[in-house]
């Protein structure tokens, strides 16, 4: 296995990895081996990617994204229909000011930002305000062929009530959700060939994972002033988060060893990229994958927030789309292992991740406290995240 960990400091620039070279080669051709052992890494360093996948259409996620803009600028009365809190706003909508983000209260998330130099921080979340933002849960997930011990978690979809969006909802919802699903899928198997595990390690953990088609809503008209908080500091929950791109800039990720925060900015496919078709994803490491490796993955840190660039596309889209809704969309999707899978440390991942924090110790780069990842059912797992981000009681 190729050696998993820079001693040099890492760039800036997010690896762009391109999943064709998976697709079109033998597993144990030179290139695969080589491109899987870059996804390893640059998730290993950075906690994220991007990603290159051919097949994917730039022209679906904007059908997906009109689609969005025009449910989330229905008035809430309407929206509200759809809620299911129930069920821990696992499906349907969730109203904006309902989800708070964890890394408020949470010691060792804290911990992470005190870390950070100053000028590098996140925006203040300390006063623990529910984020700003609407979302929608679309599962994607393939039925169980047993009795889950976590229903709750794998709920039929809501398919909104309005019947001028209820018609374009179902097509333009599985098309995206497809595409999405199946580029994240292709870059958890490079991963595991990566990190030397057969390719199939983690896809068979997360066959039956109730995968969400989970784009989030800002409505810019009321929450557009600079530096106001859409999504505050916060990991994701999941194994695998894959986000198109959004029409607003205003993402910040933390790459696990630079201490720095990064503007992400997705790139267009062009000649000069490299790739004239198919579509750039940013990808982000979950709770789930730092877990089932031993904190050799560490789940990736983000926030979204309204910034010059995000002001200057709202004047933007205010001259050049006057009759569209001035709404954030977030293309993005959450791609988890199921629910009823046991999760705890690998073994051999879980070695190289004790050996990266001693070889992270001796650069300077401190860590923090040690994690100790309690083995659990997934659907555990993911109920205790969603307890602190208050959506389920």
């Amino acid at each position: 296995m190729a050696e998993l960990v820079a001693v040099e400091e890492p760039s800036m620039d997010l690896p762009v990895i391109d999943l064709d070279i998976y697709l079109n080669n033998p597993l144990s051709s030179p290139a695969v081996q080589e491109e899987s052992a870059r996804a390893a890494r640059a998730l290993i360093t950075y906690g994220a990617l991007v990603l290159h996948d051919s097949r994917v259409s730039e022209s679906d996620n904007e059908v997906f994204l009109d689609l969005l803009e025009d449910y989330f600028a229905q008035p809430d009365e309407t929206l509200r229909r759809d809620e299911r809190p129930e069920l821990g706003y696992q499906v349907g909508v969730t109203l904006e000011n309902t989800e708070k983000p964890k890394c408020a209260v949470d010691e060792p998330c804290l911990s992470v930002i005190e870390r950070l130099a100053p000028a590098e921080r996140p925006l203040d979340i300390s006063g623990h305000q529910p984020d700003p933002k609407c979302r929608f849960f679309w599962r994607m997930g393939e039925p169980a062929p047993y009795a889950t011990e976590f229903p709750g978690l794998n709920a039929d979809n809501v398919i909104p009530e309005s019947a001028s969006i209820r018609e374009r909802w179902t097509p333009i919802m599985e098309t995206w959700g497809k595409s999405m699903k199946s580029a994240v899928s292709g870059l958890a198997e490079m991963a595991a060939v990566g990190m030397g595990l057969p390719s199939s390690t983690f896809t068979d953990a997360g066959r039956y994972g109730p995968h969400l088609l989970a784009p989030t809503a800002s409505d810019l008209e009321r929450y557009g002033a600079k530096d106001t908080i859409l999504a505050g500091f916060h990991t994701d929950l999941n194994f695998l988060t894959i986000h198109g791109r959004s029409r607003y800039p205003g993402l910040h990720i933390w790459a696990r060893n630079t201490g720095r925060r990064i503007a992400v900015s997705i790139p267009r496919p062009s000649p000069a990229s490299g790739h004239s078709g198919g579509s750039y994803l940013l990808v982000q490491a979950g709770k789930q994958l730092e877990h089932l490796t031993g904190g050799l993955v560490k789940a990736g840190y983000h926030e979204v927030v309204v910034n010059d660039a995000t002001l200057k596309t709202v004047a933007s889209r205010r001259e050049n789309f006057p009759d569209r809704p001035l709404v954030r969309i977030s293309s993005t999707f959450f791609w988890h292992l199921s629910s009823d899978y046991d999760l705890a440390p690998i073994t051999a991942l879980a070695d190289q991740a004790k050996a990266l924090r001693a070889k992270n110790f001796n650069l300077g780069r401190d860590e923090g406290e040690e994690v100790e990842y309690e083995a659990m059912k997934v659907g555990k797992q993911v109920q205790n995240e969603l307890k602190h981000i208050a959506l389920l009681a």
